[in-house]
């Protein structure tokens, strides 16, 4: 595996794998890899020639109140775990090469509407801060195909819609969530839980299967079964950020016809922010 750390560089290793005909798959993360962020990059072994995997914790997507020097860094171990998986290309690059004139000059993009509601109503600017970076690092590797987690289901229909407006020339391609025994949601924010928080997290997940059991059962009074999950959680010690049943397709407010809906929720057990969601088909 090689480690690249400037934009010149990809580059000019880009150039030898266009030339060779090569497939590239691309799987962009912020480190502190878990199993969850290996089957991404599994998935991008099994269907590309190249694997390219970049680490970059990006500023642009915190908000004033979250710590971004707090984010786990871990470089050391995630490289050894790449290259055991076989990755071709690590890309770590700088802060100063990504935004070279600063973050308050940067040139964004935002996808309108969709980035504004859910957790981008709980955190502005986040999706800014997404599709920014992703959209560069696109522009950096060039690759055919990208890989993303279906634990983040909202940023994943932030990017494909990203990527259908702005006419780019690639394949967004994403993966089911990977889940502790216990059903919590692998995340990289799951290593800052006390082990006492670690017991009761699952009920994240509980919570949004208690939901999709009531609606696959003929239950459709979605403002009250939100409600009264709310309720159960806010009981539990959680402080539910939200919880919403949305259309699958474009996120709009679940209508009672919809054929395919998406339960949401984000919740904090102290300081932590835990997302989880999971799909109906109907």
């Amino acid at each position: 595996m090689k480690t690249i750390t400037t934009i010149e560089s990809l580059r000019e290793i880009r150039r030898e794998w266009q030339l060779a005909g090569k497939k590239i798959g691309f799987v962009p993360t912020m480190g502190n890899l878990h199993a969850g962020h290996l089957t991404l990059v599994q998935a991008a072994k099994e269907q590309a020639d190249i694997v390219v995997v970049s680490i970059f914790v990006n500023p642009l997507q915190f908000g004033a109140d979250e710590d971004l020097d707090a984010y786990p860094r871990t470089l050391a171990q995630d490289t050894h775990a790449l290259q055991e998986m076989g990755v071709d290309v690590l890309f770590t690059p700088t802060a100063s090469d990504i935004y070279p004139r600063g973050l308050e000059q940067q040139t964004f993009v935002e996808v309108p509407g969709i980035s504004y509601m859910i957790c981008g109503a709980s955190r502005p600017g986040h999706f800014r801060g997404v599709a920014t970076i992703v959209s560069k690092l696109f522009n950096m590797v060039q690759p055919n195909i990208a890989y993303f987690g279906e634990k983040d289901y909202q940023q994943v229909q932030v990017i494909k819609a990203m990527v259908t407006d702005l006419s780019m020339n690639l394949d967004i391609v994403a993966i089911a969530t990977k889940r502790e025994k216990d059903g919590l949601a692998m995340s990289s924010r799951n290593g800052y839980l006390t082990p006492e928080q670690r017991i009761i997290a699952p009920l994240v997940y509980q919570t949004i299967t208690r939901i999709k059991a009531d609606i696959e059962s003929g239950r459709r009074d979605f403002q009250r079964l939100v409600q009264q999950q709310v309720e159960h959680l806010s009981q539990a010690g959680f402080k539910p950020d939200y919880i919403e049943i949305r259309d699958a397709y474009n996120l709009q407010p679940a209508a009672f016809e919809a054929t395919r809906l998406v339960i949401l929720i984000a919740a904090f057990i102290g300081k932590t922010r835990l997302i989880d969601n999971v799909v109906i088909e109907l």
